[in-house]
């Protein structure tokens, strides 16, 4: 296969995000060591995808870093406070793995406005003016409409006392 051809099928893309089989990830691994062209296409491709999450990324609330900073400490001491004794280590030593407790940070929010990227303001603008111009153009025919109706009643009426004459 050429690397013109492999460059195509989506192999760098699937490696780059992550979602490559053990297979590919040798193959594309093997390929960066043979291939300078397929090497720079790698790094490009992991420069762009970089610069992409950079530019999405979003900041945290103001604050989170001290609340999580918080609850680690408080971890921490909880587990120097419930460290066993060293006499008690020697009976327990099998069950390192099930005495284990698995701790979770809860992270609160400041804010409750939800945040969107600038691009989709923009597009959330556009909808809501065009649906501003669709409104003003069904306004302007239904008052055309009702105008040509009253019109071809009076052409109608008009027609009947011309026939009844």
């Amino acid at each position: 296969m050429e690397i013109k051809e492999i460059l195509e099928s989506g192999l760098l893309e699937t490696y780059v995000l992550g979602i490559a089989t053990e297979e590919e990830v040798n193959k594309v691994l093997l390929l960066k060591k043979q291939s300078p062209e397929f090497a720079d296409a790698l790094n490009k491709l992991e420069f762009d995808m970089e610069l992409l999450a950079q530019n999405m990324a979003v900041q945290p609330p103001a604050g989170i870093i001290e609340k999580i900073e918080d609850e680690l400490k408080e971890i921490q001491l909880k587990e120097k406070a419930l460290k066993p004794v060293p006499e008690f280590d020697r009976f327990q030593h099998n069950s390192g793995e099930q005495n284990k407790r698995e701790h979770y940070i809860e992270v609160e929010s400041a804010s409750n406005q939800m945040r969107i990227n600038k691009a989709w303001r923009w597009v959330f603008a556009a909808v809501f003016i065009l649906g501003k111009i669709f409104l003003a153009a069904a306004i302007y025919f239904y008052l055309e409409n009702r105008q040509a109706q009253e019109q071809i009643k009076e052409l109608k009426l008009e027609l009947h006392q011309q026939n009844a004459r």
